[in-house]
């Protein structure tokens, strides 16, 4: 059976839980509570913001468990020091490579980028390396871009955790993505956003699908 998308729109905590008995919680007992099932997390987002229709919707955890609470944006509303992004990383077993898929939205509109590597001390990661790749290409990209504020919505826990010293940096690849990030800190007000992998989330799933592209494009 596939995943479900229980949507609290009026309720105790709106947002989205992935068990029935999760939102039974918010909504029983509720005066003029309204909730649905879905089998997307993009329906029920939508459900929760229909006025978001034509916007770019973000999967946004709060920090409680197993709650998305969703966040609409149209990128022309964004201002003008504001950059949104999406991350992901791929990993090639046989040529021990790893790739990358960013998607930045601004307020110029929608940017895709990409790439491949082939860093032995960092491959070690897998698809890791790839997601620590792209945030940092996501953060590079925002500071050229002369922005001070990022939202950047990954997958992988680590993206923040090693960022802001939650985590030890133990690796190559974890050092030097800490130092990166301590030097940019102070000019770049980072947000991370965490999102579930693989759960409907239209850029989340963009960014995979370009770090795949990547890692075939460059094997041809």
């Amino acid at each position: 059976m596939g995943n479900k998308y229980y949507a609290v729109k009026v309720g105790r905590n709106p947002g989205i839980y992935s068990t029935w008995a999760e939102c039974q919680e918010q909504v029983i007992g509720y005066k003029g509570a309204i909730y649905k099932k879905f089998s997307t997390n993009e329906e029920a987002l939508a459900f929760i913001n229909p006025q978001a229709q034509g916007t770019v919707l973000f999967a946004c955890d709060d920090g409680q468990a197993k709650r998305t609470v969703p966040c609409a944006y149209n990128p022309e509303d964004l201002k003008d020091n504001e950059i949104i992004a999406y991350v992901d990383g791929s990993f090639d077993l046989d040529s021990k490579t790893y790739s990358y898929g960013v998607v930045i939205i601004s307020n110029e509109g929608k940017e895709t980028y990409k790439g491949r590597e082939d860093n032995k001390e960092l491959a070690v990661m897998r698809n890791v390396a790839g997601e620590i790749k792209g945030a940092m290409v996501a953060m590079d990209i925002a500071i050229k871009k002369g922005k001070d504020t990022l939202y950047i919505h990954y997958d992988y826990t680590g993206i923040e955790n090693w960022a802001k010293g939650n985590w030890k940096t133990n690796k190559e690849g974890t050092k030097a993505y800490k130092e990166y990030y301590d030097k940019i800190k102070d000019q770049l007000k980072v947000n991370f956003i965490k999102v579930k992998a693989h759960s409907g989330v239209q850029y989340n799933e963009e960014a995979d699908q370009l770090a795949k592209e990547a890692m075939l494009e460059d094997k041809e």
